[in-house]
Order: C-alpha cells, then structure tokens, then sequence
C-alpha cells in the first residue's frame, strides 16, 4: 500500500493548493489573427508551415510561428 500512497501523493491528487487563475483566449480574435498571417505568407491548408501556424501552442511550449523561408 506504501507504493499506491507515493503514487497519489506525487500524482498531486487530494492536494489543495488554491485556486490556479486561468485565461480565457478569444479564439475569434486568434483565428483571425492566424489567418491574416496566412493571407500575408500565403500559406495554403495542408502545408507544413499551415500545421505550424495552427498547432504550435506559444503559451504552453514557447513556439513562434515565423513563416516561410523564401
């Protein structure tokens, strides 16, 4: 039972450790912001730079899109 006990102590389950603040992201604002960066570089859906521009997610790994290189 010891190894079930370090599990859900390490697990972070059962701790309170207060409220964490969260942002709310407009996705109107961030999709037109995208697709202006899109227009702009013309990057077509299905290009390798199209999956980097959508799914590269700045706030959690730090990831700036940058465009293509010409």
């Amino acid at each position: 039972m010891a190894d079930l006990d370090d599990i859900i102590r390490l697990a972070g389950i059962n701790e309170f450790k207060g409220f964490q603040p969260y942002n709310i992201e407009n996705i109107s604002i961030t999709g037109t912001e995208k697709r202006k960066i899109e227009k702009e570089k013309n990057i077509k859906p299905g290009d390798k730079e199209w999956f980097k521009l959508w799914f590269s997610l700045p706030g959690m790994t730090g990831a700036n899109f940058r465009g293509r290189k010409k």
